[in-house]
């Protein structure tokens, strides 16, 4: 399968520019913020400091591209992490994340409080449940085609992508227990000092296996750059270390009967070998780990910080619900790649 274009109905928020007013559509802030890195241009990146994003899709796409000079790998970056701490990305980054936080926090209040939050264990225990299963799983499992699986997995980008660098990034300044824990969740991610069973090349097989597409950013909806954009806010601001352990707990709770039902689709489908394994790996391993985060890590960090465990809290509702908004969406996204023509209205 080669790379794509999907004909989608997401949907995008229009943002306001205060010192915008009507005629001409304004140029979108991502192309040319990403020209400035390029033709490293201080003086337009001094002016794109101060732009606004058009939309969301704008406002992600660059935030996205500050959050690879922190944590993309170096030979893909065409040296633009020579800006990381340039004060026009600095203040470009603090903006933009300041309008994503507080989308996250407005879905947060409207969906209330928690009852019994004060118990951070118990709490994200709840969280996880509430949808610990989305109806697109089922429908992989049981109905959708080898295509419409494909184009899922390469949207999804595994249960937990890029997840042994933010448990790198998670552990720093935590000590005794808890990072010991951590430690034993990395070395599993690492394939337990096995080179083949290293989760980032068993998730290379299963695209080799599947011959999945490379979906670029500006093809994918909205609600998977939120799902990407994430896990960038939360490693790259240190102040959010409590929310970024929350996240990533919840993402090893729900992940376990998420990666069955991928597993049931494969074997289904009657997917070759190569296919297997990442899913397979996945559904074993991480409702041990979802637990071990719980008794391990966010019982004994809330114990010894005050704060930490309605933080922790907070930083797994954020991930539920950008998960959430992704799984809504996700099944119209597929259409739009494998049956472009559709009209799902």
């Amino acid at each position: 399968m080669s790379p794509i274009t999907a004909t989608t109905t997401d949907e995008e928020i229009h943002l306001t520019d205060p010192t915008g007013s009507a005629g001409a559509a304004p140029p979108r802030l991502a192309p040319r913020f990403a020209a400035a890195l390029r033709d490293r241009d201080e003086a337009a990146l001094e002016e794109v400091a101060g732009a606004h994003p058009v939309d969301t899709r704008d406002e992600l796409v660059a935030l996205l591209t500050i959050h690879d000079m922190w944590m993309a790998p170096l030979w893909t970056t065409d040296g633009i992490e020579e800006y990381q701490g340039h004060p026009a990305v600095a203040a470009l980054k603090w903006r933009l994340e300041r309008r994503f936080l507080a989308r996250l926090e407005s879905r947060q209040a409207s969906a209330g409080p928690l009852p019994g939050a004060d118990d951070a264990v118990a709490a994200m225990r709840r969280v996880a449940a509430s949808d610990l299963v989305p109806p697109v799983y089922r429908w992989l499992a049981e109905e959708a085609d080898r295509d419409e699986l494909v184009a899922f997995l390469a949207i999804e980008g595994g249960p937990d992508a890029g997840f042994d660098d933010l448990v790198a990034l998670v552990q720093v300044g935590i000590h005794d227990g808890p990072k010991v824990a951590l430690a034993r969740n990395y070395w599993d991610e690492l394939g337990r000092g096995t080179l083949s069973e290293v989760h980032t090349v068993l998730h290379d097989r299963l695209v080799e296996a599947t011959d999945m597409p490379r979906i670029p950013r500006d093809h994918l909806p909205v609600s998977a750059l939120e799902r990407i954009a994430i896990g960038g806010l939360l490693a790259t601001n240190r102040r959010l270390q409590p929310e970024m352990l929350g996240a990533l707990g919840l993402l090893e709770m729900q992940a376990g009967p998420r990666c069955r039902a991928v597993v049931q689709a494969l074997d289904r489908l009657h997917a070759p070998a190569g296919a297997l394994p990442f899913y397979e790996e996945h559904a074993q391993a991480d409702p041990r780990h979802g637990k071990e985060w719980l008794d391990e890590v966010v019982a004994p960090l809330a114990a010894e910080h005050p704060g930490w465990g309605a933080r922790m809290v907070t930083g797994a509702r954020w991930r539920q619900q950008v998960n959430a908004a992704f799984f809504a969406s996700a099944r119209s996204f597929v259409d739009g790649i494998v049956h472009p023509s559709r009209n799902r209205n």
